[in-house]
């Protein structure tokens, strides 16, 4: 069984800064992307940055330039610094792997359970 476990959401100030952690657990051999969704109230769940397992990244446009994407490969961790938070970038915000190798058997399209950032402004 393979688990993603999001951490670090919370109530912050509009300009302010926090940082989200996803730890992907289980008898894991290699993730080869990660990535970061978001859901706002009343709105789909969108796409908010990824980073390949060695360290290519992307991110949706509203997000550069504050947003960073990172990894810890060895503890199989996958981090997203914010800064500059804006009332729109209040949301759920969830961990995805496309595929999840372990010693048994490939796991697609795992999920978090999402972790809630709220920015007052």
């Amino acid at each position: 069984q393979v688990q993603l476990v999001e951490s670090g959401g919370g109530l912050v100030q509009a300009g302010g800064s926090l940082r989200l952690s996803c730890a992907a657990s289980g008898s894991i051999t290699s993730i080869n992307v990660m990535s970061w969704y978001r859901q706002a109230p009343g709105k789909q769940r969108e796409f908010v940055a990824q980073i390949s397992r060695f360290g290519g990244t992307s991110y949706t446009d509203s997000v550069k330039g504050r947003f960073t994407i990172s990894r810890d490969n060895a503890k199989n961790t996958v981090f997203l610094q914010m800064n500059s938070l804006k009332s729109e970038d209040t949301a759920v915000y969830y961990c995805n792997a496309p595929e999840v190798r372990t010693l048994m058997r490939s796991y697609r399209e795992v999920w978090g359970q999402g972790t809630l950032v709220t920015v007052s402004s």
